[in-house]
């Protein structure tokens, strides 16, 4: 059979992945924040692309993004009328004695008397936030405070940009004098004279030594029992092993409790207070509120700018001249905005619908609390509004919704269930609050063992082993019960 060459002609669908089709996705999954910035960034790059800003004698366009309405127009007039009212036709006209009375606070002029300006001043200083200092920040001003040599200064600065932010050494003494380039002697040193900074303790390598540093500032000697438990038996305090440490040290029960009581005060992570200048600010997307009948959902829209084609390049494109590369760039630009505009209309319909149908399957929660969240997957919201699993997905990252019961992450609302002795299911987060309800209540001389909770959430018809309730209770930085235990020394 001889092979030949034909030409063929086939018709078939095929999706691809358009740089517009990317950004509808990258703009529907991303923050509040991250939008804004990216809104921003356009503005800049998109000369056919502008801010309408709102003013009464505009009317609202079909081209702005958002769904806020200007309501207030007759308000606007009425206050733009004072304002002209009250501005002085003629500079003639000013008082400028009264004027310089008022005003004579300028930090750059040299009016008014010297206790004004000084007031002034002060209240500028008590309005400005002061700035965070961080633990590094606050090691090394204590440490130019310090008389010691170049060497050990150097030394210390190193120390202080390899601390962790508990506070402790994130590398060896060793590595730490390879760093330097010095003698590991200097490095012990200079690590001593930084264990007495504040905070106490910090810059040592583990909690023993950190413990052990604030103890000798006490006044605690090597032969107290508080020292030797510390230095010796910290495994042991940890189990609250009274029992055998008592039998080590040679004392009784009483005393160890004593003692543990004392290492409680202690500071284990001498650099948790201070500030790592990360600051997360939760601005909520949407808002559901109770009007009285029935909640509503409200999109969050302060801060977004109303964006709109620019009506100079419009025209520009209406007239006939022109050369075919500027009205070629002008239109690709123009499509580019088009498409923002619509991405992000579109990324706040599916915000809404997503809203919606949270509140058909959580009402109950919105109305009484995390004990009535039921649990629900991402099937179930995209078969309520018709949209793929993916979109519901993308819609949801990122996002944070104001409730009468708090402000949560979308995705919160999206939990796993377990199966109640009854046939129902019930949430794994409501089952979390209530084993952290159970636990809240409790003696802490007989807390409650994993086993325990497990029976009594079988009596409330929900169906959960051991394990499980020991890792709701890891989740919840709860300790298990042999270390929750609290001993009362007797008297």
């Amino acid at each position: 059979m001889a092979l030949e060459q034909r030409l063929n002609l086939k018709q078939t669908l095929q999706l691809r992945m358009t740089p517009q089709l990317r950004q509808a996705i990258k703009i529907l999954q991303v923050s509040r924040a991250e939008l804004e910035t990216m809104i921003d960034d356009e503005l800049c790059q998109n000369p056919t692309l502008e801010e309408q800003e709102a003013s009464p004698e505009t009317p609202q366009e079909e081209s702005r993004t958002g769904d806020v309405e200007t309501t207030e127009t007759e308000t606007q007039e009425a206050a733009t009328t004072t304002e002209a009212e009250a501005e002085p036709k003629d500079l003639k006209e000013v008082d400028w004695e009264d004027f310089l009375e008022r005003y004579s606070g300028d930090f750059h002029g040299s009016i008014g008397t010297g206790s004004d300006r000084d007031d002034n001043k002060a209240n500028f200083i008590e309005n400005t936030a002061a700035p965070s200092d961080d633990l590094q920040t606050a090691i090394l001003d204590q440490l130019n405070l310090v008389m010691m040599s170049d060497d050990e200064r150097r030394v210390g600065t190193i120390i202080a940009h390899n601390l962790d932010k508990s506070g402790y050494i994130v590398c060896t003494p060793e590595e730490l004098a390879q760093l330097a380039n010095c003698d590991l002697e200097l490095v012990n040193d200079v690590r001593e004279i930084i264990q007495d900074f504040e905070p106490r303790g910090v810059a040592s390598l583990d909690l023993r030594e950190c413990l052990l540093v604030q103890l000798t500032a006490i006044g605690y000697e090597p032969d107290d029992y508080v020292y030797q438990i510390v230095d010796t038996h910290i495994k042991d305090l940890e189990s609250r092993r009274y029992d055998k440490l008592a039998r080590a040290l040679h004392t009784t029960v009483e005393e160890i409790i004593e003692c543990h009581n004392i290492i409680q005060r202690l500071e284990p992570k001498p650099g948790r207070n201070f500030d790592d200048g990360e600051t997360r600010y939760i601005t909520p997307d949407v808002y559901i509120h109770w009007d009285g009948n029935d909640f509503q959902v409200t999109l969050n829209d302060d801060g977004m700018p109303s964006l709109r084609i620019s009506p100079y390049y419009k025209q520009l494109m209406a007239k006939p001249d022109g050369t075919g590369d500027a009205k070629g760039y002008i239109q690709e630009k123009m499509r580019s905005a088009v498409w923002l505009m619509r991405s992000i209309e579109q990324r706040q319909r599916t915000l809404r619908k997503v809203t919606d149908s949270i509140i058909r399957f959580q009402r109950k929660f919105l109305l009484t609390g995390v004990e009535s969240l039921k649990p629900m997957v991402l099937k179930d919201v995209a078969n309520d509004i018709g949209m793929h699993e993916s979109t519901v997905s993308r819609a949801t990252a990122n996002k944070y919704v104001h409730t009468p019961q708090g402000i949560f992450e979308l995705k919160y609302f999206f939990t796993s269930s377990i199966r109640g002795t009854d046939g129902t299911d019930v949430s794994s987060e409501s089952v979390k609050q209530r084993i952290q309800q159970i636990i809240t209540k409790e003696n802490p001389r007989k807390p409650f063992s994993d086993q325990y909770i497990s029976e009594v959430l079988g009596k409330e018809n929900i169906d959960i082993a051991r394990r499980t309730v020991a890792k709701y209770r890891e989740l919840l930085g709860i300790l298990p019960s042999s270390k929750r235990k609290r001993y009362v020394a007797e008297t």
